[in-house]
């Protein structure tokens, strides 16, 4: 592969990037490798390596580093679902990060609470132009293309009147959040964070040991309290994959043109 033109493209769970594999150009190959599958090949006139991480920041930040360093990629980007953490989100909004923090790293009193032990910072930054590139094809997509995607009566049922995109600070910690009670938590402890999820922060880090650019998107399936398990594996099938194949294949083809 052409080292200066590859992708990493990783999700959490197999919906999120079901469809970007079946519009893989045909010769794509599978490299097995630690309990994951990396499929190598072209996707909307890049070269791409799309994987499933699996769920959890260790799972992300294995799949990370393997696609560092065995398939030499340039650029990340995570996809993925998340809780909306601040008010004023909605179902259906999408989140792109501009930095990430782990809200479940408290290392205190040796190291102040979030920050990572021996780098001397709590939060990484998503990379500039990767972030807006991505944020301007989600604005695009649920513009032009998601009344088209998601159908109308799923949009109503999901109460998703006008979804919107946002970029802001994402939290990753290793348990689902679901309670009202750990959502005044988070929101008291991270006042600027939007959403919540189990993997961005880990990626984040990774590529910063490693100097290799990312973005994270996220699309919001709840608002990460009581409520938050409610039909999810139905949201993630109907309503999530459509956002992430929709939205990663502007990006790409944006940046081709």
């Amino acid at each position: 592969m052409n080292r200066a033109t590859t992708l990493g493209i990783v999700a959490a769970l197999h919906e999120e990037i079901a469809d970007l594999l079946t519009e893989m150009a045909p010769g794509a190959r599978v490299e097995h490798i630690g309990m994951r599958d990396y499929y190598v090949g072209s996707l909307y006139g890049h070269d791409c390596v799309i994987v499933l991480a699996r769920v959890g920041k260790v799972a992300a930040a294995a799949t990370t580093a393997a696609l560092i360093h065995r398939f030499n990629v340039d650029e990340i980007v995570f996809t993925g679902v998340a809780g909306g953490l601040a008010h004023g989100l909605s179902v259906g909004d999408v989140v792109v990060a501009d930095t990430l923090v782990q809200h479940d790293m408290d290392a205190s009193p040796i190291f102040p609470r979030f920050e990572i032990p021996l780098l001397g910072r709590v939060s990484f930054d998503a990379e500039a132009v990767l972030r807006d590139a991505l944020a301007q094809a989600a604005r695009e997509w649920l513009m032009n293309d998601m009344p088209d995607e998601v159908p109308a009566a799923l949009r109503t049922e999901w109460h998703m009147s006008a979804p919107r995109v946002h970029v802001g600070q994402i939290a990753s910690g290793d348990r689902f959040v679901s309670s009202a009670v750990e959502v005044t938590r988070l929101r008291d402890a991270l006042a600027q964070t939007l959403a919540v999820e189990m993997e961005g922060a880990a990626v984040a880090q990774v590529c910063h040991e490693y100097g290799v650019p990312f973005a994270v998107m996220r699309t919001l399936s709840d608002a990460a309290d009581d409520d938050a398990h409610v039909d999810f594996p139905r949201f993630l099938r109907e309503v999530a994959s459509h956002y992430s194949h929709g939205i990663l294949r502007r990006f790409l083809l944006a940046r081709r043109a």
